[in-house]
């Protein structure tokens, strides 16, 4: 375990410092969009292209790894995070910021694609779980660590963007100069969207409203705590509270589906999230301590539902379909992703910051009814023996996964040097 986290301790820092510029990044720019006096539905429209980039990347940074190595795409693909967030605060049009936060969204999904493709080599199957709960754990620290930075600053100007961009730039430093040998090339595997509709249903609607919940709250929770009155600490404590719950209720959820029929426990969790959403409509910040604590309850639902997605899916695949199957539950899991800030921003232009925890708990609401429904139909639930491990989903909106990448039909060359950086 030891000799695990020394091989890849400068790729764990880089991380760190990535996510650090991602938290601040990600509350920063909502409260901007707010100050600037963009409606929420504009705040959504740049939301959507960062997951628009986010998606995209997810198919297009197979490709250039393959052609120049994992260490050359995470240097250029930290230098076009540091770039778009500079050029942010010079350019300050909301037209000109869907633009910026694409670019943004296509580099992320990329570093991420680099960084879990790189642990995941490094890993042995006995380390594996414990090594990336440790990563997990460190990306949750270094996003909370970061939206505890816009309270320092004056988000009007361009202090906090530029020292958002500086830790990018840092960021690329650890693992541009590690001596460490990069990772072998990563396997291409074929998107097999009906293959995915036929084999599970649950798991294939269950991603699109995983991505819709998720992607919304990321995009537009920083909108909800600065329209709400929140300061922006209480703000950070807010969105440190949901994403808390994210990492920490994984564990349980993931251990009671591995026990019985996962659909039960999707239910379970729809039920939850809506109850959860709903006493955070009635809640303000004059009663923090309720607040934070159905946030929590709210994080700890909304972030593991993809992972459950996963692990129904593979109790009812073959083992060489896992990869294909989690790349096609990706693609489902991107698209809610684009759809869902667009709609939520419009719930919260016609019924305040609030009509975010409707939608919220609609979409739960639709989670578990759609679960609930094909249980009704009566279909068999898998043995016990015959059920796919639980892995948890580190946070938040995620567009990779550590069991393989990406990639759609397209041929490329592979040079054997390129890896040798």
């Amino acid at each position: 375990m030891f000799a695990s986290l020394v091989s890849i301790a400068s790729l764990m820092l880089s991380t760190v410092l990535m996510m650090i510029g991602y938290g601040l990044m990600n509350y920063l720019i909502p409260v901007r969009s707010v100050a600037e006096g963009w409606t929420p539905f504009l705040i959504s429209v740049i939301a959507t292209g960062y997951t628009v980039g986010f998606t995209l990347s997810c198919i297009i940074s197979p490709k250039l790894v393959l052609r120049v190595g994992h260490v050359r795409v995470f240097s250029a693909l930290i230098t076009l995070l540091t770039a778009s967030i500079l050029i942010s605060s010079l350019v300050v049009d909301w037209r000109a910021w869907v633009v910026f936060r694409a670019i943004s969204g296509f580099a992320v999904a990329g570093c991420y694609l680099v960084i879990e493709s790189w642990l995941n080599e490094r890993v042995t199957n006995e380390t594996r779980g414990s090594v990336f709960s440790i990563y997990m754990m460190m990306t949750l620290a270094g996003s909370i660590g970061g939206q505890y930075l816009v309270p320092l600053g004056d988000p009007l100007n361009t202090s906090l963007f530029i020292v958002c961009g500086i830790v990018f730039a840092i960021a690329i430093l650890p693992t541009a100069l590690s001596t460490a040998q990069s990772p072998a090339p990563i396997a291409q595997v074929q998107l097999g969207l009906r293959k995915l509709y036929l084999r599970s249903p649950v798991a294939f609607v269950g991603a699109i409203l995983a991505g819709i919940l998720s992607g919304t709250w990321s995009s537009l929770g920083g909108v909800y705590t600065t329209q709400s009155g929140f300061t922006t600490g209480q703000g950070a404590t807010l969105l440190a509270f949901v994403l808390a719950g994210g990492a920490l209720g994984q564990i349980p959820i993931g251990r009671i589906s591995d026990l019985t029929d996962r659909r039960y426990v999707m239910i379970a969790c729809g039920a939850i999230g809506v109850i959860a959403a709903i006493a955070m409509f009635f809640m303000s910040p004059s009663t923090p301590k309720l607040l934070y604590g159905s946030a929590f309850i709210v994080g700890s639902m909304l972030y593991p539902i993809y992972a459950l997605n996963v692990a129904y899916a593979n109790d009812r695949a073959d083992p060489s379909e896992y990869i294909t199957i989690s790349s096609s539950l990706m693609v489902l899991y991107g698209f809610g992703t684009v759809a869902g800030p667009l709609i939520g921003g419009g719930a919260m232009e016609v019924a305040g910051p609030r009509g975010l925890m409707i939608y919220l708990a609609i979409g739960f609401a639709f989670y578990a009814s759609y679960a609930g429904w094909r249980v009704m139909r009566g279909n068999p639930s898998v043995s016990p023996d015959d059920r796919a491990d639980f892995h948890a989903i580190a946070v938040p909106m995620r567009g990779t996964d550590p069991a393989g990448s990406i990639a759609v039909d397209y041929e490329a060359e592979y040079d054997p040097a390129s890896q040798n950086e």
